[in-house]
């Protein structure tokens, strides 16, 4: 008797495993996380710049090589960071993509055009994030903690791969949702640009997108 009851358990917990994993992944759910972007602002007129685009009001803060998340800001060297929002009547919609946007920097002619978020995923620097005392150094034989010539430099010290992929995946969340999205809307959009931000003289956020087109100086 008291076998059975153990089997009639485990079969239950089993059962009750399947059910909860059907559940997870719903038909129609790909299992892919939504990537959904940062919670948008009271208003356009908190944010640094804001222009119209027919019905949608587009606005942007420009970043810098800051990246902010909802769980910190995080730094890179190779790429300038504008945060948008995107803001209409309630209940509209607006189709949107990274693609829309681009920036002039100093007056020239040439946009530089958004990059997927991936992009800055190798550039990507946690400034929290303190690597262990023991530096170990490069030799020509693989990795040594001494000898050879000491005024060559240290090798690098990596930050772990799951502290790494955990920042990556606070950044994506953190980007500019596409597609049909409901407004209110807000995100992180990523351009190819390096160097001082004390160079950027000029900098426009030009769109041109499903809603119109718009240019909102940042700076």
């Amino acid at each position: 008797m008291r076998k059975s009851s153990i089997l009639a358990g485990a079969f239950c917990a089993a059962l009750l495993c399947v059910s909860v994993g059907a559940q997870q992944a719903a038909p129609g759910d790909s299992g892919k996380k939504d990537v959904k972007g940062l919670s948008p602002r009271a208003s356009a007129a908190d944010y640094q710049s804001h222009a119209q685009a027919g019905t949608v009001t587009i606005a942007a803060d420009l970043a810098g090589h800051g990246v902010p998340t909802a769980d910190g800001v995080f730094e890179n060297e190779n790429y300038t960071i504008v945060e948008v929002g995107l803001f209409g009547a309630a209940g509209s919609h607006l189709n949107v993509s990274f693609k829309d946007f681009s920036l002039r920097v100093n007056g020239k002619k040439a946009l530089i055009p958004a990059v997927p978020y991936e992009s800055v995923f190798g550039a990507l620097k946690d400034p929290e994030w303190v690597p262990p005392g023991g530096v170990q150094k490069e030799s020509g034989n693989g990795v040594s903690t001494g000898g050879g010539n000491q005024s060559d430099p240290p090798a690098p010290v990596r930050m772990p791969m799951n502290l790494r992929l955990l920042m990556e995946q606070k950044v994506a969340k953190a980007a500019l949702p596409e597609g049909d999205r409901a407004l209110p809307g807000a995100g992180l959009l990523f351009f190819s640009q390096g160097g001082k931000t004390s160079n950027l003289h000029s900098v426009e956020l030009v769109y041109s997108g499903a809603a119109g087109k718009a240019t909102l100086p940042l700076q």
